[in-house]
């Protein structure tokens, strides 16, 4: 296995990595154990892989790390943060500083610098601005059945948890969609959104659903 690679280029274990001859690799990078790497792939310098991703053709930023993750076709700038278990699909492209984590999945979509979804998110066919906050649950739903269209996010805005952002929609710099939210019109500057059902208590009612499910058991 012939490596096209910079100075201080670390291959932790070479008999469980595979890494492609048209792959180019930058100075002091460390590529851990169960690895494979293939097709046009850039990896500039400092570069940590982490065990058991697959990455082809695709570029790799400065100092970025990547965990046991998916990568194909897609791009990420430098100091990014990849997995555990994240997915970059085609036309995935990250900017600087970003963070991808746990279930995340990234397609045909531009994510701005510093903006953060760490865990269990699908963010597809989307321009997300810079630091931002996608919580944990959301979806951006961009496809109705026929057609694919398109999310606009603004920067500095909070998406929280179990948000359905149903395309096409733009959401404005500097606003706030609570947690449980359903977009489907247009989100404006400083906007503060909530959109759930209210909660509704039955007191002293539980026992009963309660007693026929041990009654099923």
């Amino acid at each position: 296995m012939k490596i096209n690679h910079g100075k201080n280029f670390v291959l932790v274990d070479k008999k469980s990595v595979f890494i492609d001859k048209t792959v180019k690799i930058g100075n002091n990078v460390t590529i851990y154990e169960n690895n494979r790497i293939e097709g046009d792939t850039v990896i500039e310098d400092g570069v940590v892989i982490l065990p058991n991703n697959y990455i082809k053709n695709s570029y790799i930023g400065a100092n970025t790390v990547v965990n046991h993750s998916q990568i194909d076709d897609a791009k990420t700038g430098d100091n990014c943060q990849i997995g555990p278990f994240a997915r970059l699909r085609p036309k995935a492209e990250l900017k600087n500083d970003v963070h991808i984590g746990d279930f995340v999945e990234i397609k045909n979509a531009v994510i701005d610098n510093g903006t953060k979804a760490n865990h269990l998110a699908y963010v597809g066919d989307a321009d997300i601005g810079k630091n931002c906050n996608i919580g944990c649950g959301a979806i951006f739903v961009n496809y109705n059945g026929r057609t694919k269209n398109r999310t606009t996010v603004g920067d500095n805005c909070f998406i929280g948890s179990n948000c359905n952002i149903i395309a096409p929609v733009n959401i404005e710099s500097n606003s706030y969609i609570c947690a449980g939210t359903t977009i489907t019109e247009d989100v404006h500057t400083d906007d503060f959104v909530i959109g759930r059902v209210r909660q509704i208590v039955k007191e002293n009612r539980a026992h009963n659903y309660l007693k026929e499910v041990k009654e099923k058991k």
